[in-house]
């Protein structure tokens, strides 16, 4: 029997969504170990006036085995 544990973290890019993802995961994986998987559940845009984004933001959810 394996018990696991979910997360929410946010991470943030100014190049892409996939990049904020992949930032957000390897920061976790600096001190959660374990990790199977995530879901992006949020994502939302930092824009200037004109309308061009300059951030783009993420919310995951992060599940890991703990036993």
């Amino acid at each position: 029997m394996s018990i696991a544990k979910i997360i929410e973290v946010n991470a943030s890019s100014a190049s892409s969504v996939e990049d904020a993802v992949k930032s957000g995961l390897k920061k976790t994986a600096e001190t959660v170990k374990g990790i199977k998987g995530a879901w992006v559940n949020e994502i939302k845009v930092v824009t200037d006036d004109a309308g061009n984004v300059q951030e783009w933001r993420v919310n995951l959810r992060i599940t890991f085995v703990v036993a």
